[in-house]
């Protein structure tokens, strides 16, 4: 079966699965959440949160005294009001947490349960509870129960062990010892909460226990009208910090759900509704000889229309398939981009973005801006890049819709829409929850990446550039390799993203010269020269990647009090060569990592970082060798000096003068 005739097929299919699905899809507005035990499916960790054999960890497990916050956030927003029909909705919630310490006297600060209109909510450590920014108090929008475990008068705390409602603030509305019942939050015990919201009654309750059988008396009661803070849609999550003590904070379970919402539409399948919810009406006497007669109608329409429908749907299907065949070879493109990236519209992308709000926003690039992008009718979440209005923008807008729109690969950042309308340029990908690996390696907070996250990186991204340089019926050459630009999935996977600068190129072809385009530290020294290309360029600069995933140390970086520019790659091949090689690994590791996998992944960095083009390796062969299917390439002891026809200043001081920051050369 072809392309086209898959397609056709495919189409009925999504059809009769829409007629007989759309009424459990859409028909409740309310949702119901469970989780006995967790995993990264529908859940962001942020901050120092983790998961562990299913329980979620938000502070840091460390055997010291710390300061750390961290939160888990559900990925998809959850209605909390209906516009049409003006209805706010009651809630419930049910979670299992404990509070554990191997130091008792090192305590603070506690947890939360929120609800808040931002899915990146993720506050200071200490007593802001990891929900609210120490330099930016009211940023953060938040309806929350605190379980704090330290007396701050900050905060206006009334001891050390209370359980509070905030709104927008941590100083509570109201707020209640659980002592009172015996609960003491620090014990170490697991312990249940239970938290109910009533619309109807403007009341929240807090009950709490050390079993799984729900209080009669709450702990917190509280009357109160939420409607004013409920927002139509919410994200709902937990926060926990600590400040200066080894308090450890677990979420085990947990169960959520909304009532009082109608449903968009009435339910198809009454057989879905329990007996003893339906409205019993008394019966109506008819004939014995009437009722026969019905029953033969209504069995002959069960049966005949079904069969009816098949039919259409059939005929519809074969016209389907005759007529594609004579559609002209022109419009395939639009049949094939109907599976892979399609079309958004400006509303559509406005919309999922908040109109572009700067809270949306994920990072930013020499051409445009990313922002986060959730599609509410979905419940789908991506990144959208935003071009700038500028003739670099536009040229590298085109350039990447043309290039990435038709690679498939499991190590690239997937493409999933384009929009051209109202002067906009927008391209859509899909959402990497762990950003980007230069974030994950250099960020002054949170534990460092694992060794075995960095060597799977490694492979990932050999295996993405082999895939371009050797496996697409053009060779793509990418020009930006860089830290920023591969980005991590939720299960730390690389992704290569950002082909505003590649190029296309037929394969085994002489590069021709351009402008030099990329980033100060990552560029081959004869591409800063001759302003050639090759897939040896890109070899270059994934060499100090590699170099940076295994020192944690950026390209070029300012030494101590001296404030000399050190170059990655002279540093290694410095300690290369006085045999002390592993000695570069990253210090934060703490020496946690495989030494032998250490030393090869340092020697392909590099072999990749070799001055002499001519004696880089290939992509395939850096994968083969990663993968233990090829012997290590020799590394001289002492580096290859390199010299050019023309003079090139490539001193270190020369090439990055004075600046602190990166410098990026990025021209077209």
């Amino acid at each position: 079966m072809n392309t086209r005739k898959r397609l056709v097929f495919s189409i009925l299919l999504i059809i009769v699965c829409n007629l007989s699905c759309s009424a459990s899809m859409a028909s409740t507005g309310n949702v119901n959440l469970e989780f006995p035990f967790f995993n990264l499916r529908n859940l962001t960790l942020l901050g120092d949160s983790y998961l562990r054999n299913g329980v979620i960890g938000l502070t840091r497990d460390l055997e010291v005294p710390s300061s750390s916050s961290g939160s888990v956030i559900y990925n998809y927003p959850i209605a909390f009001f209906d516009s049409t029909t003006n209805i706010t909705a009651s809630f419930s919630t049910r979670f299992t947490f404990s509070v554990d310490n191997i130091n008792p006297t090192s305590f603070g600060d506690g947890l939360t349960f929120f609800l808040s209109p931002n899915n990146q909510t993720l506050g200071s450590p200490g007593g802001f509870l990891g929900l609210v920014n120490s330099s930016q108090l009211t940023k953060n929008r938040f309806i929350a129960i605190e379980f704090d475990t330290k007396l701050d008068l900050h905060f206006d705390d009334p001891d050390e062990n209370h359980v509070g409602l905030d709104i927008d603030s941590l100083i509570s509305i109201k707020a209640a010892n659980p002592m009172m019942q015996g609960i003491n939050l620090k014990s170490g015990n697991s312990i249940t909460a239970w938290i109910d919201y009533s619309n109807e009654q403007k009341k929240v309750e807090v009950f709490l226990g050390y079993s799984n059988l729900k209080p009669n008396k709450a702990i917190l009661s509280v009357d109160i009208d939420l409607s004013d803070y409920l927002k139509e849609f919410m994200f709902v999550g937990f926060s926990a910090s600590t400040e200066g003590s080894t308090e450890l904070h677990f979420i085990e379970n947990w169960s959520f759900k909304t009532l009082g919402l109608h449903p968009a539409r009435p339910r198809i399948h009454s057989h879905n509704v329990s007996d003893n919810s339906v409205p019993l009406r008394p019966p109506i006497p008819v004939s014995d000889s009437g009722n026969r007669h019905h029953k033969k109608i209504g069995l002959a329409l069960g049966i005949g229309f079904p069969s009816f429908f098949c039919a259409v749907l059939v005929v519809f299907g074969l016209f389907s398939v005759k007529k594609w065949k004579g559609t002209k070879t022109e419009k395939s493109l639009k049949a094939e981009l109907m599976a892979g990236p399609r079309q958004f519209s400006y509303k559509e992308l406005k919309s999922a973005t908040r109109g572009f709000q700067q809270t949306r926003v994920l990072g930013h690039g020499a051409f445009g801006t990313v922002y986060k992008a959730f599609f509410v009718d979905s419940g789908a979440i991506s990144a959208v890049k935003r071009s700038k209005h500028t003739h670099e923008g536009k040229s590298e807008f085109l350039s990447e819709l043309s290039i990435i729109a038709c690679l498939r690969h499991k190590n690239l950042v997937q493409l999933q829409g384009w929009c051209v309308e109202k002067g906009e340029l927008l391209l859509v990908y899909e959402f990497m929850p762990n950003g980007s690996l230069d974030n994950m390696l250099y960020s002054e907070t949170g534990e460092p990446l694992k060794w075995s996250y960095r060597y799977n990186i490694a492979v990932g991204l050999a295996s993405a550039l082999t895939y371009l340089h050797r496996e697409c019926e053009q060779q793509v050459i990418h020009r930006d390799i860089k830290t920023s630009n591969i980005m991590l999935d939720g299960s730390y996977n690389a992704r290569l993203g950002d082909f505003g600068l590649a190029r296309l190129m037929d394969h085994d072809k002489s590069p021709v010269s351009t402008l030099t385009a990329g980033t100060m530290g990552y560029l081959a020294p004869e591409y800063l020269q001759y302003g050639k290309a090759t897939e040896k360029t890109d070899v270059f600069s994934y060499g100090i990647v590699i170099l940076e995933l295994a020192c944690g140390r950026r390209p070029i970086e300012r030494e101590g009090e001296s404030q000399r520019m050190v170059n990655l790659v002279d540093w290694v091949w410095k300690l290369h060569s006085e045999g002390k090689i592993v000695a570069a690994a990253d210090a934060r590791m703490n020496g946690k990592f495989e030494e032998a996998e250490m030393k090869k992944l340092l020697l392909v960095g590099l072999s990749c970082a070799n001055p002499d083009s001519a004696e880089r390796p290939s992509m395939r062969r850096v994968l083969q060798i990663l993968n233990n299917e090829a012997d290590p390439l020799a590394v001289p002891k002492a580096k290859p000096s390199l010299t050019f026809s023309n003079s090139l200043p490539l001193s270190i001081d020369e090439l990055v003068s004075d600046c602190e920051e990166q410098l990026e050369i990025r021209i077209d």
